[in-house]
């Protein structure tokens, strides 16, 4: 096959890992010629450029693509695009991420390119202002005119964008965000040389959180459970892994609060640290009040935690309270407290919620089968046989 990907930004977070997988995972095991464009990686996040680049398949930026809605820019962007698609003359487009996914749509349908859209988190969603919520809604709405087909993430990025009129049901197919679980499974380096190194003493229990120190990620609602656990459990540590433009603020929040001793903040790591970090935690919380289905949902199952999430987007479709963890109302604190304290008091509880997930979870987790389910959605467009969708 003769695939586009495009994405707006190609910086450390879940939507680009998962992108980056699928055409590794196209280019090295399928044969397919496959082409990854995408807009400059500016911001504090991190990029995964250098790794596209040693990729082996066809990789290009395109200078006028940024995240900011620039209506010049954009439109520069647009014509840039359509340019290389003739150039390209692939058999699919597959856009990622809210700007690319309405210019990209827009270029394919120029063209006459059948073009995915896979939904990595809603573009309109909790936290915007209601003008800002409904102008995404009518772009989303405007480009699914323009799409063969969506990919969603999780179940509930579907039932949110048939709820909101953006396509029918029909349109949608679930395919849950690959990755490489054998890290999880197995850590590359052991757990007691890695939490030396954050300065962890042997009995501490650490509860972790994986994420940009960012609006709407929910780091402070960790904090403000902390002192709660930290009452009944002076052996408690808590482990930020992520920056951003908030770092500052929480330290002083932690320090105000007079918990400075009992949090690290390992600051940003390159993804193939990720599986160690999480392997340096005991339990693992995900506050986040908007995220699609995050990876680091499965990412602690798979490696054996216990996982607390808030109950949004797609969690719920991992997290099981009682059996995997515990699933809580957005922006509660007490509940969080409680929860930490009832995990961290009880290490076989904690064993028990992970060896669930990661019985339940891990083979559905894999990259290998997310690239193979989203082959078969280009066979079918393209009219080709699922067959030829087999490694080689």
């Amino acid at each position: 096959m003769n695939v586009v990907h495009f994405i707006t930004r190609l910086i450390i977070g879940g939507a680009q890992e998962n992108t980056l997988l699928t055409v590794e995972d196209q280019h090295r095991d399928y044969g397919d010629r496959v082409t990854l464009i995408t807009g400059p990686g500016l911001g504090p996040e991190g990029s995964l450029e250098e790794r596209a680049r040693r990729g082996g398949f066809d990789f290009r930026v395109l200078p006028e693509l940024h995240r900011a809605i620039r209506p010049w820019q954009d439109w520069k962007a647009y014509r840039a695009l359509i340019a290389m698609l003739r150039e390209i003359q692939p058999d699919i487009v597959h856009t990622h991420s809210s700007k690319a996914g309405i210019l990209g749509r827009a270029a394919a349908a120029k063209l006459g390119i059948p073009a995915v859209h896979t939904i990595h988190g809603a573009s309109f969603h909790f936290g915007q202002n209601p003008i800002a919520h409904e102008l995404y809604r009518l772009a989303e709405k405007w480009a699914a005119r323009r799409c063969a087909k969506f990919i969603s993430v999780c179940d509930a990025m579907t039932d949110q964008y048939v709820a909101a009129g953006i396509a029918p049901r029909e349109k949608f197919e679930t395919i849950y965000s690959g990755m490489e679980v054998e890290p999880f499974l197995s850590p590359p380096r052991p757990r007691e040389v890695v939490r030396q190194e954050l300065g962890l003493e042997p009995n501490d229990v650490v509860i972790g959180k994986i994420g940009r120190l960012f609006h709407l990620k929910g780091q402070e609602y960790v904090i403000a459970a902390a002192p709660a656990v930290v009452a009944q459990h002076p052996n408690a540590k808590f482990l930020f892994v992520g920056d951003g433009i908030l770092r500052a603020e929480f330290e002083k929040y932690i320090a105000d609060l007079g918990l400075t001793r009992h949090f690290v903040i390992a600051g940003l790591v390159p993804p193939s640290r990720v599986p160690e970090l999480i392997h340096t935690m005991d339990i693992v919380v995900h506050t986040s009040l908007w995220e699609g289905l995050a990876r680091v949902l499965p990412q602690g199952l798979i490696a054996g935690k216990p996982v607390i999430s808030y109950d949004v987007d797609g969690a719920k479709e991992v997290i099981i309270s009682g059996e995997t963890g515990y699933l809580l109302p957005p922006q509660s604190v007490a509940e969080l407290s409680d929860a930490i304290n009832i995990l961290v008091a009880d290490p076989a509880l904690r064993e028990s919620f992970g060896r669930t997930g990661r019985e339940r979870f891990t083979e559905q987790f894999r990259h290998q089968t997310m690239t193979r389910r989203i082959r078969e959605v280009y066979a079918t467009l393209l009219g080709s046989s699922p067959s030829s969708a087999v490694p080689s």
